[in-house]
């Protein structure tokens, strides 16, 4: 394809420039908005069971309702990607970044000025669902589009590392949200922090939203979209078509997805309430576990993307779900020696070198599953939909039973491994794709079919 418009001499081949800043907006922009999603989670673990919620619920009642709230963003996060899906398979990708970056900063910034259940009562938690639900369909229509504008643009051979740049800013965003509400609660007394001091990194996103803008703006289309635009190869109705052409891979890819998601929550969201809770340990002193192991992920998940591009998606991917399985049974027990240099390593481990070995290769693996005509939606459905399964409900779930009794660790170990289980058959059962022409539309199914690794190396 020649486009003078975007600076490509051909399919595949960016211009150094294009892809400098694909690169940045990819990085930067998710990064924001996994600011707005994390933060969320670490405030309904550590403040919002105390102020959205009635106090006659008890403790346990009102974490679980915390949590709770915290998965209804999930469960948006398929609608969102559907709906983000459809329009960035028919109009583009670029647009429909701009928009989900809009509604996850207002979202966040409104959470920020509600007022708490002692000043409205019942309407607290309603408008804070109301608001988790616009942040889910936000970050829905966020990770397919930027994922497909890393992957589309990336010279041939290196998918995998550009599609770890949107998945690096998951832990820049867990980094980042971690740093500021660790900052704002270690200046203020608790009595503070629960006051007002909380609300002050929800508020930051609208300052950090016009940054990811103003970065936006600044790319071209992806060049794979713009080829079946010039062609006029639209899908009319890309849901459809993608149930039709993809079925393998829409499974195949909830699979994968639900023992990383799951997993992730529980090292990053459920750890700093059975710490606070079960442990006795201060707030900041698991914030700086997570803020460590966020750090280190800065580094290693792009490590594993590109390793990916040398080994293949699914042996890399498939290491990292085998070492998160048999990890499940050694991460409470780490946890429960109340050391905290083993509390660090345990999240460590679980984070950087079990996690991070599938969501690595993970951006490029999924957009590769689907042809190009239907990728947006596919890739979409299938990385939120196992949310859903899996982030989304497994802190509720493990602070359920862990409610159970003395039992209750075990059974969250047994859960843990049970959702890596899922992701280990998955990807075994999944179609290697890492040798796979994008620019065509051809997907994981096709390639089974076929019985061969794929049409081009790229």
């Amino acid at each position: 394809m020649a486009s003078s418009a975007a600076g490509h001499e051909e399919p595949g081949e960016p211009d150094r420039s294009s892809l400098k800043k694909v690169a940045a907006a990819s990085f930067i922009g998710t990064a924001l908005e996994w600011y707005d999603f994390f933060l969320y989670g670490a405030a309904a673990a550590l403040v919002f069971d105390k102020i959205f919620f009635s106090p006659n619920l008890g403790e346990t009642a009102a974490t679980l309702a915390a949590f709770g709230t915290f998965g209804a963003g999930f469960v948006a996060r398929p609608i969102g990607g559907v709906v983000f899906g459809h329009f960035g398979d028919r109009l583009g990708r670029k647009n429909m970044l701009i928009i989900s970056l809009v509604m996850m900063g207002v979202a966040t910034t409104l959470i920020g000025l509600l007022p708490t259940y002692a000043s409205i009562g019942f309407l607290a938690p309603v408008l804070l669902v109301v608001l988790r639900l616009v942040q889910g369909l936000g970050v829905g229509g966020e990770w397919g589009g930027a994922v497909l504008m890393s992957t589309e643009y990336a010279p041939k051979g290196r998918r995998g590392l550009f599609g770890a740049f949107v998945q690096m800013g998951v832990p820049a965003g867990l980094l980042t949200s971690t740093l500021v509400l660790l900052a704002v609660s270690s200046s203020m007394s608790d009595e503070a922090f629960l006051s007002y001091g909380w609300r002050i990194p929800f508020l930051l996103s609208i300052v950090l939203v016009a940054v990811g803008l103003y970065i936006r703006l600044r790319i071209l289309e992806s060049p794979a979209f713009e080829h079946v635009k010039e062609e006029g190869g639209e899908a009319k109705i890309p849901l459809v078509e993608t149930f039709r052409n993809h079925p393998k891979a829409i499974l195949t890819a909830l699979g994968a997805r639900v023992g990383e998601n799951g997993l992730f929550y529980l090292f990053t969201v459920f750890i700093l309430e059975y710490g606070e809770s079960e442990l006795g340990f201060e707030r900041t002193e698991l914030l700086v576990a997570v803020i460590i192991a966020a750090s280190i992920g800065l580094l290693t998940t792009p490590f594993f993307g590109a390793l990916s591009d040398r080994l293949g998606r699914r042996p890399v991917y498939l290491f990292g779900a085998v070492v998160s399985l048999l990890f499940s049974f050694a991460y409470i027990p780490m946890l429960d020696t109340k050391s905290i240099p083993i509390i660090i390593l345990a999240t460590i481990i679980g984070l950087n070198l079990g996690h991070d070995a599938m969501y690595g290769p993970q951006a490029a693996f999924f957009a590769e599953s689907f042809g190009v005509r239907s990728r947006y939606t596919g890739a979409s459905i299938g990385y939120q939909l196992a949310g859903v399964f899996g982030g989304g409900i497994a802190p509720l779930v493990a602070t359920a039973l862990l409610a159970t009794g003395d039992m209750g660790t075990t059974y969250i170990a047994f859960y843990m491994a049970f959702l890596c289980a899922i992701t280990v058959v998955s990807v075994l059962v999944a179609t290697e794709t890492y040798q796979t022409d994008i620019d065509q539309d051809v997907g994981q199914d096709q390639i089974a079919r076929r019985g061969e690794p794929g049409t081009a190396t790229g």
